[in-house]
């Protein structure tokens, strides 16, 4: 059986958290260290707008509490776990982690992240939020993360490109199969040469799951377990292979330069006219693209299960280890960005809907033209929503990584649909009996 690849981008982080975890115990600095002039740190990925609107949160929560400062440090998607797993492992954990749905497991199995139970009802002040976006929180009945937004997989799409192709562009209910022949024409129709109307998303696991659900699979069962055989991933690869064959989405030299970050992706490199996403990443697509985009659902499988759900786009979580003062700053910080209303309307949609009723009551107000199509989008999406699937195993960023590594084989024919199929499952089911 092939294993995995294995370089900078795609370090088995199961593994090395399970191996490093020791280290870092003995490692901790000693609370005696921590003034109160040392400022909280925060880790997390994403745009330059994020970060700056990020900041500015920062700069209303120290204004209110002027004996706390925090500091903030963005990297991209890929290097943001890569440089995570190393900090842990050197006993320099974060105070605040932003933290991702398929990594909350992991994290918390491995004790590098608090629970924060003992906080609810005080410190941390998130009734508001409702047992649902509470509970999406949650591994093994402990809570673990603080819900920093809704959100959903979703494909934003440049509707002045597909109106120049002369297509209308995909919409709210559409099948595969109408995308698929939309794309066709597309390609047909536009003017603009080396130019296509939609990403590859074979490697995108988002665009995977939708399908999967789809079909009655999912990526993992409720016991940490491959949710899908390989004749199902041949299936999703045989699809994309059959665009990519009628130039009806992007070429795989293109895909390849995708690094998982907006400023990578297809559409904002001018390549693409749809980009497979989450409906929270509206905001920082429309500020780079400079044209008007909508944005939609994945396309739906007729007779077919719900492929979308609503989950956490983020999560905050707290690094286990601190000492009970800091301890204390890092939740007030996080309950403050949740449920403070200036510093809720700073961060807006970008990380998705607020998980708060009352904060989206206060919000949804103030919204520009983008924030109103992200918060209707969410509410439009509803019949096509299914539940939340149980938080994904160890190893699943791994096999994410994975998945989009084998489409770029199947890409550059070094591999089949087939063999790319099989593939996928033996080394998904590799990593997931470590």
């Amino acid at each position: 059986m092939k294993g995995p690849v294995m370089n900078a981008n795609t370090i088995p982080r199961r593994e090395f958290i399970k191996r490093t975890v020791g280290a870092f115990a003995l490692t901790l600095v000693s609370p005696i260290c921590f003034g109160e002039a040392k400022p909280l740190r925060f880790s997390g990925w994403g745009s330059a707008d994020r970060a700056r609107i990020t900041n500015e949160a920062f700069a209303l929560f120290e204004a209110a509490h002027p004996d706390i400062r925090a500091e903030a440090v963005f990297t991209d998607w890929l290097d943001y776990w890569l440089r995570l797993s190393t900090l842990v492992a050197l006993g320099d954990t974060p105070d605040l982690i932003q933290m991702d749905y398929r990594y909350l497991e992991e994290y918390a199995r491995s004790r590098v992240i608090e629970p924060l139970d003992p906080f609810l009802g005080n410190l941390l002040d998130i009734d508001s939020f409702g047992e649902h976006n509470i509970g999406s929180c949650r591994v093994d009945g402990r809570l673990y993360g603080v819900n920093l937004g809704i959100n959903a997989s979703a494909a934003l799409v440049d509707q002045g490109r597909w109106q120049e192709a002369g297509i209308e562009p995909p919409s709210l209910g559409e099948s595969w199969q109408t995308f698929h022949d939309k794309c066709v024409r597309f390609a047909a129709g536009t003017p603009r040469q080396h130019y296509y109307p939609t990403m590859d998303a074979s490697g995108q696991e988002s665009a995977f799951e939708a399908w999967l659900l789809q079909q009655g699979k999912s990526l993992y069962g409720s016991h940490g377990q491959l949710g899908f055989e390989a004749a199902d991933a041949t299936d999703w690869f045989d699809y994309w292979a059959e665009l990519r064959a009628k130039r009806a989405c992007v070429p795989v030299d293109v895909q390849i330069l995708y690094r998982n970050s907006i400023e990578t992706s297809p559409l904002i490199l001018g390549y693409s006219a749809l980009d497979f996403a989450h409906s929270n990443m509206m905001l920082s697509y429309q500020q780079q693209i400079g044209r008007p985009l909508g944005i939609t659902a994945c396309p739906v499988t007729p007779e077919g299960q719900p492929g979308h759900y609503y989950k956490p786009s983020q999560m905050l979580s707290i690094a286990a280890g601190l000492d009970a003062d800091r301890k204390h700053r890092a939740v007030e910080l996080a309950n403050f960005l949740v449920m403070d209303p200036t510093a809720v309307k700073v961060l807006g949609v970008d990380r998705g809907i607020p998980a708060s009723s009352d904060m989206r009551l206060q919000l949804a107000p103030t919204l520009d033209d983008v924030g109103r199509a992200t918060l209707t989008y969410i509410d439009d999406l509803e019949p096509y929503v299914g539940p939340l699937p149980p938080v994904p195993p160890s190893g699943a960023g791994e096999i994410a990584i994975v998945l989009q590594r084998i489409s770029h084989e199947i890409g550059y024919g070094v591999s089949s649909t087939l063999q790319g199929g099989r593939q996928l499952v033996e080394e998904a089911r590799a990593i997931l009996a470590r």
